[in-house]
């Protein structure tokens, strides 16, 4: 219990001090650190300048984590991301040079701005936390995480990803524009990439490991599954959206709100730590009905209002 209450404390500082970067969106980076509590990747979808990148590489310096950028274009290859074995005359063999997806945090920038070649790439390192590459599997470190930024699909340039790589994050999150008290402090204030330049780990690589295992202790009672199948079955109704949910979604959304109920300080998860993260782990998986005239996220919110607690 002390060690909980250690890591409770801990986080608490993490998202205290992302915060200081990413002015005024306290929920959206708590749903980051829990994503990554919970062993997810994360998906970032909003317009160019709000603070997608600034987010991710404050991530990753106040975990003490080794941190990789990836611009991705039209023209970016799949070797360039997981690297490609190149002849050494002096040794006379072929040496494996790593590729920027070696890393601990993976910032996947514009994702949807690569072609559908390259995005099926991460797929592999995404869910099985390896590569292969000339017909040998290379393991990646650990922890793994990937946090792709997206701009929206309509914008000149961008190719939808496919609906396999969408599955595979475990939340999408929207920054959206700052208040105008937090944009007025961006404004007079000194720029967000040169303090966060100055950031200082707040927790270590084992730490973080340690976090992670203490939410699988996280307690899920009988009554608690029952909602959640409650709801998993509703999206299969043919009521709300055209797909219902599969298993491995069911399983994400219970892995993330036993992360959010250990963020607050509790051993077990309370029904309002699923209705807080069910928009952001599962409207990114599913279409609403068109009849509806909803988005995927407000179809999610008016289900979750129809469907009664046990």
């Amino acid at each position: 219990m002390a060690m909980q209450s250690a890591t409770v404390r801990q986080l608490s500082r993490l998202v205290d001090q992302i915060s200081t970067i990413i002015v005024g969106k306290r929920a959206q980076i708590e749903d980051c650190v829990a994503c990554l509590l919970a062993g997810g990747h994360l998906l970032i979808e909003d317009v160019p300048g709000v603070g997608k990148t600034t987010l991710a590489h404050a991530l990753a310096v106040s975990l003490g984590l080794k941190f990789s950028r990836v611009q991705f274009t039209a023209d970016l290859m799949p070797s360039d991301l997981v690297g490609v074995s190149v002849f050494e005359r002096a040794t006379d063999s072929f040496v494996f040079h790593q590729g920027p997806v070696f890393a601990q945090v993976l910032l996947a920038d514009e994702i949807n701005r690569a072609g559908p070649k390259t995005q099926s790439a991460l797929l592999e390192a995404m869910e099985e936390h390896q590569v292969s590459v000339d017909n040998e599997t290379r393991t990646l470190p650990e922890p793994f995480f990937v946090i792709g930024t997206q701009n929206p699909s309509d914008q000149l340039g961008t190719y939808p990803l496919p609906e396999s790589q969408l599955d595979r994050f475990l939340l999408r999150i929207t920054l959206g524009y700052p208040d105008r008290a937090s944009e007025r402090a961006l404004l007079a204030g000194e720029d967000r990439r040169q303090a966060s330049a100055r950031l200082q780990p707040v927790m270590r690589p084992p730490e973080l490991q340690a976090a992670q295992a203490l939410v699988q202790q996280v307690h899920a009672s009988d009554p608690l599954l029952d909602y959640l199948q409650a709801l998993i079955a509703a999206t299969r109704s043919g009521q709300w959206f055209v797909d219902g949910l599969s298993p491995r979604a069911g399983i994400a959304v219970l892995r993330v709100s036993k992360a959010r109920a250990l963020m607050a300080g509790r051993d077990y998860v309370a029904p309002d730590d699923v209705q807080a993260i069910l928009p952001q782990a599962i409207g990114h998986r599913l279409v609403p009905l068109p009849a509806s005239g909803r988005g995927p996220i407000e179809q999610v919110r008016a289900m979750v209002e129809a469907i009664p607690i046990p």
